[in-house]
Parts: structure tokens; sequence; C-alpha cells
């Protein structure tokens, strides 16, 4: 059986990542298993200066998922460089590095800074609000994800990865745009934008009011976009939303995902990723499947 996914020109071994935001740089998962079994790292966020995020509460759990608004809360490009890129290196697994900021400029000088290090892709976080165009997000419409695609993408080599909102009337314009800008793959989906009210109180749970939601209750979303998505753009989609196991991520590939990410879960199980990369080999000698690939949109209707 052979696992291996060329991942928008990313070499991984198997098409299990973890996502930004749930791994951060995977100091602490690797004293529980063996990174090098991953078939590729997605490291928490990184902005061109340290961010110390929002004001607490900043978590809280509902029904089959998580509200969050952590506020990108990271220690900088430049602590990244020197202490979180040395210890990643180590490892034989492809690491890719999300990036925030809070203007066009902020991605650009990050991504200019990490084209020159020996990582394997860059992820853009396009959730991220633009504070030089009123707070909106990045990745509100095609014209916005297309423009700050291809000003990113005239300064690196490396592969180019566009973590998409799923925030939107229309989730396939948004691809479009990152396609059109020049990206070489997809992320998708983001959270979903939530919230929640303690009712004794009368005031939302979270410090920042609202917040992103994640993890099984949103995962019929994230198919349903990535199915939509795989349709109308032929670059590779990076699955996620929700996955717990083998066969939600098995569902996100036959729904057009070349790869997919675990994000949430990982906090609930931390094993989550190790488990899923066990239950797809499973998968694949049950079903006599002798390459992951064959299965990418094999969804019948």
């Amino acid at each position: 059986m052979n696992t291996n996914v060329n991942f928008a020109g990313i070499k991984m071994k198997n098409p299990v990542t973890v996502s930004a935001g749930t791994f951060g740089y995977g100091r602490e998962y690797s004293n529980l298993f063996d990174l090098n079994k991953l078939g590729g790292i997605i490291t928490e966020g990184t902005s061109l200066k340290p961010k110390s995020g929002n004001k607490p509460p900043r978590i809280c759990e509902i029904p089959s998922g998580v509200l969050s608004n952590v506020g990108l809360q990271n220690p900088g490009i430049e602590y990244f460089i020197e202490n979180e890129y040395p210890f990643l290196r180590k490892f034989d697994t492809a690491i890719i590095v999300n990036v925030c900021g809070s203007s066009i400029n902020d991605f650009i000088e990050v991504c200019k800074i990490l084209d020159k290090i020996d990582i394997d892709g860059i992820e853009l976080n396009l959730a991220c609000t633009d504070n030089e165009n009123d707070g909106k997000l990045f990745g509100r419409s095609y014209e916005s994800v297309r423009d700050i695609t291809s000003k990113v993408r005239k300064v690196i080599s490396k592969p180019l990865i566009i973590k998409l909102t799923p925030n939107v009337a229309d989730i396939t314009l948004s691809a479009k745009g990152a396609k059109d800008g020049g990206a070489d793959g997809i992320s998708l989906i983001n959270t979903i934008l939530g919230m929640k009210i303690d009712i004794e109180k009368r005031k939302p749970i979270l410090g920042a009011n609202m917040g992103g939601l994640s993890g099984p209750a949103i995962r019929p979303i994230a198919v349903r976009m990535v199915y939509q998505v795989a349709k109308e753009v032929d670059i590779p989609i990076l699955g996620m939303g929700g996955i717990t196991n083998a066969e939600d991520a098995i569902e996100f590939m036959l729904a057009g995902a070349n790869a997919i990410a675990i994000g949430s879960s990982n906090f609930a199980n931390p094993y989550t990723s190790i488990e899923t990369i066990s239950g797809i080999e499973k998968y694949m000698e049950k079903h006599n499947i002798e390459n992951i690939t064959e299965i990418v949109g094999k969804v019948t209707m």
C-alpha cells in the first residue's frame, strides 16, 4: 500500500497533517508520540511581531465542538526562527508554517523571511482582519483573496497554500480567487463564526464576544465545501473541520481533498492523528486500495 501524497508540491509520507492553532509547534505532542509518523505539521499562526492575543475567556466547550477566539497569540517570526524552527527540522515530516497578519505588508514580510529557510510550504490564514481596510477579513471576497495571494506569490518560491474562511456567501469564489492569484493549494475550512451567551450574566462568554466554531459540529459543512470547491478549481485541497478519526478523513478525501488536517480533536485526544493514519491503512487493506490517491474525489452520486 502506498500512502504517499504530493500536496501542492509538498511530499508527504501520508495525507494526515495537524492544523494551525491546535498543535503549537509540536513540542508538547512530541512527548506523546513520534512526530516523524505525521504526513505534515502546520505550525501555530506566526506573525511579524509577537501577539498577546485576546482577553479571556478565550475558549469554551459547546455540544460537539469548541468555540474560541484566542486572538492569534504567538511569539512572532524572529522567535520562531531562533527557537522553534530548529526543533521542527529534527523531524522527517513536512513543515508548513501558518502565517497571520493585520496588513498585507505583514504577510509579505513574514513570507519573505520564511522563503529563505528550509520549510516545505507556507499557509496564509485569510480569516485575519485587515486593519488597513476597516477590519474586514482578508478572505472576504474573490477580489480580496486574489489580491493578497498574488502579492505574496510574487515574493516567494515555496509552495503557497491559502486557508479560506467559510464565513462567505460562496466559498467557490474565494477558491477561484486563490487559484487566480497563484496559489498552489487551498486549505478549508477555517472556523465558522459563532457566539455563546451566559444567560445568568446576560453577557457573551468569550472575552471577544464572538469566536470560531470548530469540531464535529462543523464537519458536514466542511465536507460540503470541499466537494463544491473540488468541482470548481483544479488545485489541491487540504480538507479540515471536525475530523476525529480515519472514517472522517476518508470522507473528506472522497469529497475531493488530497490531504487532511486534524484540528480541535487534538485537544480531546492527542493521539487522533496517529490513530487516523493507522485507520486509513486498514481501510486501504480492507478495500484493496494500492494508492491512497485513488480515492480522492471518488464519491458517487
